[in-house]
């Protein structure tokens, strides 16, 4: 895990910076700005979109009263998306356009799925029969711990 960490936080920012510096050599630091900036606000427009969508198959999967496992993680991917396009670079910028490919990022949500253990109540929300209602049990009650002096006697 701290290997991870490391990649994550020191190797892909060094990789990123050197990348942008050969980049603006290249085109140009005006250009190369510019790129960024535009990855970022496109990446940034895609992902509200798509976000919107995955909120939309949430409420349909518990309204037909499946658990929404698939549409959870292919948000959880449109957020690691947006976080990647709004980080300045062209690595990043390349995996977060890649998540929000939806045949793409479907597949990853399903792979990951596959390693997880889902565990779903019998009877609860997601499991039995989900026309049936929730169990309601009604009746009437009476209160017996009362202070019976005479005043409070029915009559």
């Amino acid at each position: 895990m701290a290997g991870r960490l490391l990649l994550l936080f020191i190797v892909l920012p060094l990789i990123e910076t050197w990348l942008l510096i050969e980049v603006g050599q290249e085109i140009g630091a005006l250009a190369t700005i510019a790129a960024v900036i535009a990855t970022a606000v496109v990446g940034s427009q895609l992902v509200r979109y798509q976000g919107m969508q995955a909120i939309n198959d949430i409420r349909a999967c518990q309204a037909r009263g499946e658990p929404p496992a698939v549409p959870l993680l292919e948000g959880a991917a449109l957020l690691v998306a947006g976080a990647f396009l709004v980080t300045p670079g062209f690595i990043t910028d390349t995996l977060g356009f890649l998540m929000l490919v939806p045949p793409l990022r479907r597949q990853v949500a399903r792979r990951l799925l596959s390693r997880m253990v889902v565990i779903t109540p019998a009877g609860g929300p997601y499991g039995g029969d989900p026309r049936r209602g929730p169990d309601v049990i009604e009746g009437d009650f009476r209160r017996e711990d009362r202070d019976r002096t005479p005043r409070n006697r029915p009559r």
